[in-house]
């Protein structure tokens, strides 16, 4: 009898100590869990973007816009030579006053006077005896060779390159237009001792076409 009330005793001990510590656990996890909804939200991953490229692996080239078949090299005109798979002979060579450039093993080679698919033809044959089949480009990347002026009362005057074929009337809207006072019927052209007569007005109204002639190097349009 004594063995089971001493036995119901521990029991109703342990009972009472495991109901005890259950209500401490309840009365910490409360503000516990009041911190975890005051706490700050975590910061969300961002995605990681990809490093962009950059520029410079392989030198970039911007063409001067001429035709290659057609436009004549001259002096000071920047070139871009472009040997395919031959770095040791790609790059950019200013034309000299005497008219050439220097490509490395190969030595001086002339280049005023040729268009540039004219002058690559001529550079792939002198290339061939150090290279097996190469592959060569051209392109004029400055004109600096061929020149036209506009001065006067225009809004812009200046110097500008002749990279195309261009007549009076077009060389004119380089200008950024005409002054308020210009005299548009008396412009004159200077190519060296020659004057020649231009009326833009004429122009306009479709009048005396034929007097609309290309620019050649060098002239200079006076807007007076």
């Amino acid at each position: 009898m004594r063995s089971f009330e001493a036995t119901e005793g521990a029991e109703g001990v342990g009972e009472v100590v495991l109901k005890s510590v259950l209500l401490v656990l309840s009365i910490v996890s409360v503000p516990l869990a009041a911190q975890d909804r005051n706490a700050p939200p975590l910061p969300v991953p961002t995605k990681t973007e990809a490093p962009k490229a950059i520029p410079g692996a392989a030198q970039e080239t911007t063409s001067a816009g001429v035709d290659p078949h057609v436009y004549v090299i001259g002096g000071e005109d920047v070139l871009y030579v472009r040997v395919w798979r031959e770095m040791d002979f790609t790059g950019s060579y200013i034309v000299r006053p005497d008219g050439k450039i220097t490509i490395p093993l190969v030595g001086d080679v002339q280049a005023t006077g040729l268009t540039p698919e004219r002058l690559g033809e001529q550079l792939k044959q002198a290339l061939s005896e150090y290279i097996t089949e190469p592959d060569v480009n051209v392109t004029v990347t400055q004109v600096n060779s061929k020149k036209f002026y506009i001065s006067g009362q225009v809004a812009k005057p200046g110097e500008f390159p002749l990279v195309l074929p261009t007549r009076i009337f077009d060389a004119l809207s380089n200008a950024g237009g005409f002054r308020d006072f210009a005299n548009k019927k008396k412009i004159v052209i200077v190519r060296g001792a020659e004057r020649i007569h231009f009326n833009y007005l004429d122009m306009l109204k479709g009048r005396n076409p034929e007097q609309n002639i290309f620019l050649e190097n060098g002239d200079t349009i006076i807007v007076p």
